[in-house]
């Protein structure tokens, strides 16, 4: 029949442990959308698919133009910046705590059910 072999990552094994996990997927639960390296893209690619903040950046482009220009240009950033960093920070927030929860249930032991 089928068979599997079990390496333990402890003492004089871990060399041989480290050699055989790269040939196998690990089963780390991963719950988090972002990382460190794609956080902000990845956040403003999800933010700016909310109609409300097209439109913000809609009126920002447009306030750029000197014959439409309403506002000062700086100002009407604001608002949209505003939400933008709020959202961000939250989202970061939110994130991390499901990184610190996966991180403490992969570290969980574990028993192995053996005949």
């Amino acid at each position: 029949g089928k068979h599997r072999t079990v390496i333990p990552c402890l003492g004089h094994f871990k060399e041989e442990y480290e050699k055989v996990s790269k040939l196998y997927m690990n089963n780390k639960i991963r719950t988090t959308k972002y990382t460190l390296w794609n956080f902000l893209p990845r956040n403003l690619f999800e933010q700016f698919h909310r109609v409300a903040n097209l439109y913000f950046l809609f009126l920002v482009v447009l306030n750029w133009v000197p014959l439409v220009e309403a506002f000062q240009k700086e100002i009407t950033m604001l608002p949209l910046v505003a939400v933008l960093t709020i959202i961000a920070v939250k989202d970061g927030l939110e994130d991390y705590s499901k990184y610190k929860m996966d991180k403490q249930i992969n570290n969980l032991l574990t028993k192995v059910y053996s005949r």
